[in-house]
Formats: C-alpha cells, structure tokens, sequence
C-alpha cells in the first residue's frame, strides 16, 4: 500500500534542539514525554534522540514516549568492540528493566529498527506492537559487500558524513533543513560508538529476518519509495512473514522520513498505535 505525499515536508524546529536527559542506572540516556501507553523509540547509527523530534512532540499527545540514546550515541554509555546485533537487543532488554517498563510498544529507525525487531522477535509479548522504519532485510550479495566494506573502514577512516547524507537524502532541495540537522549529529557522534553500532548493522540483516513469523503483535514496515538501501521490497517482504505485518510506503521520500515528511510519519504511526491485538 502506497501513502501519497503532495509536497517534501521539513523536520519540525524542536529538532534544532537539544533534549533534556535522564538516565538508567545501566548508562542509557533517555527523554520523555506525555502520558498513556509506553512507546519507547530507538534511533539509527549516527544520529540521537533528537532525531524523532517530530514523532516526540505528536505521540506524546496519546503516549508516553519515551525516545532513547543508543549505545555509543548521544549520553549512553558504548557497548564494547565486536558487539553484535544480539548485543545491541539485549542492551535494550535491560533498559527496559531498568524503567521498570512490562509492556511496551516500539518502533526504531534504521539500525533501531534491527533492534526493535529483535526485540520483538526474543521478548514475545513483552513487546506488543513493533514499528520497522527504514529497516533493512537480507541485503543482496551487492549491498551486503558495500556495507561490510563500509563497517570495515570506519575505524581507520572515521565518521563518514557525506557518504551517508548523500545515500539518505540524494540531491532533493527540499529536504535541506532535515539534511543539516542529520549533518549537525553526525558531527556529535562518539567516533567508536558509532563504528560499534555500524560493524554490528552491517551484519545484523539476516539475524532476526526468519522471525517474523513468531512476531505475534501488529508490525508495521515502514520506508520510503526512493530509499536505496531500505527498500519498499524488503518491507513488502517482512510484512507477508509477520502474522499482523502492515506496509506504508511513503512516496518521493528517502531514508529520514521522518524528518522529510513528519506528518505522514506521524499520522502512520499514530495508526499502527491504533491497532489491538488481532487486527487484520
């Protein structure tokens, strides 16, 4: 199913700012806002929780977001070198100890979207509703090698920023103020958290990938129709393996859609929210 997008919208202007913090006593910064149902929200590599901005100050009308720092990101204390997609998902079950939090929904960007699905493959019911956005499934030989060679040359090369500004946004004007946000925390990011979190999601595509199946909660795939990486295939994919899988494909969007087009973001996930338990 195909979600119709008119004009390019840009990411709201509290993006621009940086978040107040609290933070677990396992290391892991987080904010929230509002009140209701938990939705815990987890970005990809690269980026902070500021980059959900827009999805913040919409849920939190309904929810109790709750928008994380991933590991190695933003004020969350890194996991060690070598670790894997498996310990980036246990990292997120001991932050959900750490709130005290039983049953949440999730929805992650990216390598948070590897996460989420982890997550809801080896949490069952702990975990009652799944967003993937911009989520990646079982690379072509093609992509997989360009991302492992990626993986392979951050820790001599660093923190690459025009690579990924140009593959999560092409050469569209219209998505400039989204693109010197993604730009400004690139600049932030710990150089080894983020090579951590990269090695672990170029691997980390076909970890979880078999489970869908055991995903018993709604799961919604979400990309966009120009994304390169995170295609409108590989959603399609995932959605007909889980028993409650939902598409949205936002049309003449790339791989920040949340911040390019916020309201249709915003307005997909506050559906998926919507659904209970056995919704078709």
């Amino acid at each position: 199913m195909l979600t119709a997008g008119s004009t390019t919208q840009s990411a709201t202007a509290n993006a621009e700012a940086i978040f107040a913090r609290s933070q677990t006593l396992g290391g892991t910064s987080y904010h929230e806002k509002g009140a209701g149902e938990p939705l815990v929200l987890i970005h990809g590599v690269g980026m902070r929780l500021e980059a959900w901005a827009p999805q913040i100050a919409s849920l939190s009308a309904t929810h109790r977001v709750i928008a994380v720092d991933m590991p190695g990101h933003g004020e969350s204390a890194k996991l060690p070198v070598g670790s894997s997609l498996e310990a980036f998902v246990a990292w997120f079950g001991r932050f959900l100890d750490d709130m005290a939090l039983d049953t949440v929904n999730v929805a992650g960007h990216s390598m948070g979207a590897l996460v989420s699905g982890g997550a809801a493959a080896t949490f069952g019911n702990r975990i009652k509703r799944v967003g993937y956005l911009n989520g990646v499934y079982k690379r072509d030989p093609q992509a997989k090698a360009a991302v492992l060679a990626r993986a392979a040359a951050i820790p001599q090369s660093g923190v690459d920023k025009e690579g990924p500004l140009l593959r999560w946004f092409g050469d569209n004007p219209d998505g400039a103020t989204a693109r010197e946000l993604t730009r400004k925390w690139l600049n932030l990011v710990d150089p080894q958290g983020y090579a951590v979190a990269y090695a672990a999601f170029a691997g980390g595509d076909e970890t979880y990938a078999d489970r869908w199946k055991d995903v018993a909660g709604p799961a919604l795939f979400l990309t966009g129709s120009d994304d390169p990486n995170s295609t409108p295939s590989m959603a399609s994919q995932m959605a007909a393996r889980a028993p409650q899988g939902l598409v949205r494909i936002v049309e003449g969007h790339r791989h920040m859609v949340n911040l390019t087009a916020p309201a249709i973001v915003n307005s997909l996930l506050a559906e998926w929210l919507s659904l209970g338990e056995g919704t078709p």
